[in-house]
């Protein structure tokens, strides 16, 4: 999607790039290199040894030979880079650009704090890259591979720990402390993948994306945004954060977790402690989607999105696609609003969003607007013309509530101009101003074989609005 079509559109969709316009070319090795094997004819398998210069030389020798290759680093060695790669000052190591392995062994690939701004790694779009056992910490982008000169803004960032053009697979690594920060658009704190992404057991912790312009723009995806596909496998994605300034009022903050705008599929995750913030603008979830993802054994808690004087919507999932969760649990997260509106404490589903809960759980979150406006659905909200099912799931122990002249309702669930069907499912527990379980505004709510029951200060409103619902 060009620069032009996001500015038109909003961030409901993210800025799509293309492959980059020319690939990076790594520089051809040395003469008389002695440290690392010649170059070698077919696949070859490589020890580099705790030096950030013989890590440099291994990756352009594996560039430039045919067939896979694989690095083995130095057991826990830090490569601590210093300076930009010589070919593209944007990343601190070359390119990669032919199909390599790279087996950390517990290594771990920083950018130190006095270096220049660079990100560590670039996947270009010939590149497929298994990154092992290593982590990749210190990170600071500077361009965005996959975005096009014009018509696009200079300007763009994405990607400060990992920008992935081609194939990346992560496994039992870690990504931390990276950063995208721009006054056009951030994207991809940790990672940032317009190719195709797999990650297995991998944290990615402790990174941000953020706005510091003054124009209405965006920052999205403090650990994660993909644009292609990805597979998110018993990962953890906590302790992120996107940010927009406060002078950029109507800008927009989402997914401080993972902002996904291509097929997504997490399972046996976590993505928690992650926190969206958008002073005078709007803050989306720690997840966020605006296409088909799915859901399965993954806890989604414990985090924040807020909007002094704007607007948040899920403070722990926002999206306009089709979701489906299998045996989740969406707990304690918060939408917080000061002076604003509050949407969602725990799920937004968006305009034409297909929320299917299947023997999930969504508890204990809190959507508040403190001299606000209004808050609606602590727990769920539908209020944009979505459709929700859910089975054998439970709702319980939400909260909306506005602390002030505005108006907290849908304690459980708000609904209006969707549609919501309850089949086997548990709504109890929950608390608002009005319609503590169940706030029907318009559209259907329809109940069956469920219960709703135990709410404050009521089950469900207006009365009669939910047919089966009683007090």
């Amino acid at each position: 999607m060009s620069w032009q079509r996001f500015r038109a559109q909003g961030p409901a969709r993210n800025v799509r790039r293309a492959f980059p316009a020319r690939l990076l070319v790594a520089a051809s090795l040395a003469a008389g290199v002695v440290t690392l094997p010649a170059l070698p004819a077919q696949a070859a398998t490589v020890s580099v040894r705790c030096s950030v210069s013989d890590l440099v030389r291994a990756i352009r020798n594996a560039n430039d030979s045919p067939g896979p290759d694989t690095l083995n680093l130095s057991h826990r060695c830090h490569y601590r880079l210093v300076r930009p790669d010589t070919a593209n000052p944007a990343n601190g190591l070359p390119a990669i650009t032919s199909d390599i392995t790279i087996n950390g062994n517990g290594a771990a690939i920083t950018r130190v704090k006095t270096a220049p701004a660079f990100r560590i790694l670039l996947v270009a779009g010939t590149g497929t890259l298994t990154l092992n056992r290593t982590t990749i910490s210190g990170g600071r982008a500077t361009d965005c591979p996959g975005a096009p000169a014009p018509p696009n803004p200079p300007g763009l960032v994405c990607g400060g720990g990992i920008n992935n053009q081609g194939t990346l697979t992560v496994n039992h690594s870690r990504v931390i402390g990276n950063t995208a920060t721009s006054g056009v658009f951030a994207e991809g704190g940790g990672i940032d993948s317009d190719g195709t992404a797999t990650l297995n057991n991998t944290d990615v912790s402790y990174n941000t994306a953020s706005y510091t312009g003054t124009d209405p723009s965006a920052a999205a995806g403090g650990g994660i945004a993909n644009d292609g596909p990805m597979t998110v496998r018993h990962s953890r994605v906590t302790g992120n954060t996107v940010h927009v300034a406060r002078r950029s009022r109507d800008s927009f903050a989402f997914g401080a977790g993972h902002a996904a705008f291509a097929a997504t599929t997490i399972v046996h995750s976590t993505i928690s402690g992650n926190r969206a913030s958008a002073p005078g603008g709007t803050a989306r979830g720690a997840l966020t989607s605006a296409v088909d993802m799915t859901v399965t054994d993954t806890f989604i808690r414990g985090n924040i999105a807020s909007a002094w004087r704007g607007t948040v919507t899920g403070g722990g999932v926002a999206y306009t696609g089709t979701m489906l969760m299998t045996r989740t649990h969406v707990t304690g997260n918060r939408a917080i609003a000061e002076g604003g509106n509050a949407l969602a404490g725990g799920i937004r589903i968006g305009p034409g969003g297909q929320l299917t809960l299947r023997d999930s759980a969504v508890i204990g979150n809190v959507v508040s607007a403190p001299r606000g406006r209004s808050a609606v659905g602590g727990g769920i909200d539908n209020s944009a013309g979505g459709t929700l099912t859910s089975g054998q799931s439970k709702i319980i122990k939400n909260v909306a509530t506005a602390l002030g002249p505005g108006t907290a309702r849908g304690g459980g669930l708000f609904n209006a101009i969707g549609s919501a069907s309850l089949t086997d499912s548990v709504v109890t527990g929950n608390t608002a101003g009005d319609g503590g379980g169940i706030f029907e505004e318009s559209g259907a709510v329809t109940l069956s074989d469920s219960v709703v029951r135990s709410n404050r200060p009521n089950n469900c409103a207006p009365p009669n609005s939910v047919p089966g619902c009683v007090g």
